[in-house]
């Protein structure tokens, strides 16, 4: 069979597939399952026709045809996702406050951290065996020469490359609380043990001085310390998830318990990158600066608001309206 005689058979499926292209281009939403496969198959179709016609140089207005064919078939397949912002906006202050709220992980690792915060911090103070026996003579010396001069400013240059270091210092940290996690989710839970008692002890020594040294510290790390201590918080909540996922299967094999608390977990490891992120722009930029003490706390007040609102705030006011009759839009994830 001849080329023009064998393109001469396929205009009943260039008439489908232009027939299609008309269709969707009128109704510009997802394409259906059963329809986006026949357009595929026709498309193919019709891009060999088009190098067939290209090839035996076939009439322009065959190939012109072709060509204009095969472009509204490819929009219509690849056609670019708009961002819907009403769906994210609801997402970001609906639906993942409130799963977060309903978090059981985060909720063990908040009280767990806090509540060792807390106490590390008041027997530090009291007890100077207590802080040698946890932080060593090496990280109280690395505390007191680190906190012995002034704050005055840094180069703009400089807070730019800190701001780079501090991004992948707190990485590191968020990884390796997560990572930790997944050690069937003890190693979570020694993670989050481990850094509430260091961090609250360091914070009840250096609470325990007095001059220049305390001033130093507690000016370095006021602002940035909400988002920073709370990220680590988040990060262990979902690796903790995640491994306690692998002993509570609920039934499923450990691969797909995995599958399903990763899912979970992914809201949770989110807000702790973007704490992370937000802390190391504060501590680049912020802390270290020569700015007077009422601005840094205000700057951690401001941000302590923040988190309260959006975690506590906005994740129970999902719930009340549920409580009226609203239907929810997302399911709340298993504990």
């Amino acid at each position: 069979m001849k080329v023009i005689e064998l393109l001469e058979t396929r205009r009943g499926q260039w008439r489908e597939l232009e027939m299609l292209c008309t269709q969707l281009e009128g109704n510009p939403r997802r394409l259906p399952g059963s329809t986006a496969l026949r357009v595929g198959s026709l498309y193919r179709a019709a891009c060999a026709d088009l190098a067939l016609a290209d090839s035996y140089q076939l009439p322009p207005n065959t190939v012109s045809f072709l060509h204009q064919l095969v472009a509204r078939a490819h929009n219509q397949l690849y056609r670019s996702r708009r961002v819907e912002t009403r769906k994210w906006t609801h997402e970001l202050l609906y639906v993942v406050p409130r799963r977060l709220y309903q978090d059981w992980y985060l909720r063990l690792a908040f009280v767990l951290f806090w509540g060792l915060f807390i106490g590390s911090l008041l027997i530090a103070r009291e007890s100077p065996e207590f802080v040698k026996e946890v932080l060593h003579d090496e990280g109280i010396e690395g505390l007191r020469e680190m906190y012995s001069r002034q704050l005055a400013g840094r180069d703009a240059q400089i807070n730019s490359r800190m701001f780079g270091f501090y991004v992948f210092h707190n990485a590191g940290i968020g990884l390796k609380c997560f990572a930790a996690g997944l050690l069937f989710g003890i190693g979570g839970l020694f993670a989050t043990v481990f850094n509430a008692i260091n961090l609250g002890t360091a914070f009840g020594y250096m609470s325990s001085l007095s001059g220049d040294m305390r001033r130093n510290f507690f000016e370095f790390v006021t602002a940035h310390g909400p988002f920073e201590l709370t990220a680590i918080v988040l990060s262990a909540a979902a690796g903790m998830r995640m491994g306690f996922a692998l002993i509570a299967t609920g039934g499923l094999s450990r691969t797909e318990a995995l599958h399903r608390a990763a899912k979970e977990a992914f809201p949770t490891a989110c807000a702790g990158i973007f704490l992370f992120i937000g802390a190391a722009v504060i501590e680049g930029f912020i802390s270290p600066s020569a700015l007077p003490y009422w601005f840094k706390a205000a700057v951690a007040a401001v941000t302590s608001g923040m988190l309260l609102f959006y975690f506590l705030i906005l994740g129970t006011a999902r719930e009340e309206s549920e409580t009226a009759g609203t239907t929810p839009t997302v399911g709340a994830p298993h504990a």
